[in-house]
């Protein structure tokens, strides 16, 4: 059971950073709408829920709370992880992930809303977009930041950009780049340098993997199929002698026999020899295994091979056996003596940033703000993120108690108050005293 008297604490915790002593009520009410199991956590139903006899007093409250406060979304969730980290067990090593979320909308008024890529939806539409970075290990992860993705179209209008409270300094960004500033940022915090897990969204950007190698960071990112490399045992020439005129050559020379080639074709030409049935984690119900080969390769630029000569690093192909062609393809800079079974259980860590993901959505109502400007915006999704480190706090103590239960307090949430009346009841007499 989720602890009352850890809860105080917790919130005491986090409301040292908001600035004002007033401001604690509105961080408990808000934090516990959210995990009360309702269907829809915008202000009015959490309001409901929480005072359904002054809904529109405590309306007010929480919306001035968490639309007009001028409180830090950054200290927030550093606090967060303040309360959370010291109970997460990183002997085992630790995972920065990095993902992005969208959140579909009507209308075009909501700070950053435009058409573009859904995940949620896995196609086009009108939707927000985040990008957020997660730590995780084996036993847990929680979001340690969270920026909105701010497209061109709203990054250029000023008077958008006014009406919905967008800070001057926020410039346009691709995704890639909010990552990277986000990473950049933790390193200088001093933040550990754990492996960096992505999809091939991120995982594509030839620049994106230099800079992690800049920052110390090793990674394991998803790519596509169409991404060239110097296949294993085949290197290029070297760049043309200097001519003693210009800026010496430093492309590396290819020949008809000498070559780079798509990471597709290379999948293809190994021999079956080089694939082994892998087990990565225990699922649900059952161990989670695939059909895996791992070679050491070198990226060939974006251009086959017109750039300088990457260092070696491992091309992790996934291909079912049941399948006509490979699933996933992933390049990684761990070590050269890492196991092929630890390689694949370190790429499938991008489970628990989908798992976050799930829960904050599910459950704590992440995506159902429905105000349009940036401070609220985010001062939700960092109270949302809130809610839920204090949860799985209560669940990794939970599972490190004597004879826990695997997922003991998973989802646990606050029950609603006996007098609870939803919005829309008919009327009924007052209780006799």
């Amino acid at each position: 059971m989720v602890s009352l008297s850890r809860f105080e604490q917790y919130l005491d915790h986090l409301a040292q950073g908001l600035g004002h002593a007033d401001r604690r009520a509105g961080l408990e009410g808000y934090c516990t709408g959210l995990m009360l199991p309702l269907s829809r956590k915008s202000v009015e139903p959490m309001a409901a829920g929480l005072d359904p006899l002054h809904v529109s007093s405590r309306h007010q409250a929480l919306h001035h709370f968490v639309a007009k406060a001028d409180w830090s979304d950054e200290d927030m969730l550093r606090r967060v992880c303040q309360w959370l980290v010291p109970m997460m067990d990183f002997t085992s090593g630790g995972f920065w992930i990095i993902d992005d979320t969208g959140f579909p909308k009507k209308g075009k008024h909501s700070v950053g809303v435009t058409r573009q890529y859904c995940g949620v939806l896995g196609k086009q539409d009108n939707c927000q977009v985040a990008v957020s970075i997660s730590l995780a290990n084996e036993q847990a992860s929680i979001p340690v930041a969270y920026r909105l993705y701010l497209p061109e179209v709203w990054a250029e209008d000023a008077q958008r950009r006014e009406k919905a409270g967008v800070p001057p300094e926020v410039k346009f960004a691709t995704k890639t780049e909010i990552a990277l500033q986000q990473l950049e940022t933790l390193v200088t915090e001093g933040a550990p340098r754990h492996c960096v897990l992505a999809d091939a969204g991120y995982g594509v950007d030839t620049t994106f993997r230099q800079r992690l190698c800049e920052l110390g960071l090793d990674y394991i990112v998803g790519i596509t199929s169409a991404v060239v490399v110097w296949p294993p045992g085949v290197e290029p020439l070297p760049p043309e002698p200097y001519s003693g005129r210009g800026r010496p050559p430093v492309r590396p020379r290819e020949t008809a026999q000498r070559k780079p080639v798509k990471v597709k074709e290379l999948a293809f030409a190994l021999p079956q020899s080089a694939f082994q049935t892998v087990c990565w984690r225990e699922g649900t119900n059952v161990m989670l295994s695939g059909r895996f080969a791992a070679v050491r390769v070198r990226h060939a630029g974006g251009d086959r091979g017109r750039a300088r000569l990457h260092p070696e690093q491992w091309l992790l192909i996934e291909w079912p056996a049941e399948d006509v062609e490979p699933l996933k393809y992933f390049l990684s800079t761990l070590p050269p003596d890492i196991t092929l079974g630890e390689l694949v259980a370190k790429a499938h860590m991008r489970w628990r940033i989908e798992r976050d993901y799930q829960d904050l959505k599910q459950d704590l109502g992440l995506g159902h703000y429905e105000g349009r400007g940036w401070r609220g915006f985010h001062h939700h999704a960092v109270l949302s993120i809130a809610a839920y480190g204090f949860l799985v706090a209560e669940r990794i103590a939970a599972a490190n108690s004597p004879g826990a239960k695997k997922n003991a307090v998973a989802r646990e949430v606050f029950a609603l108050p006996e007098n609870y009346i939803p919005r829309g009841s008919p009327t009924r007499s007052a209780p006799r005293s």
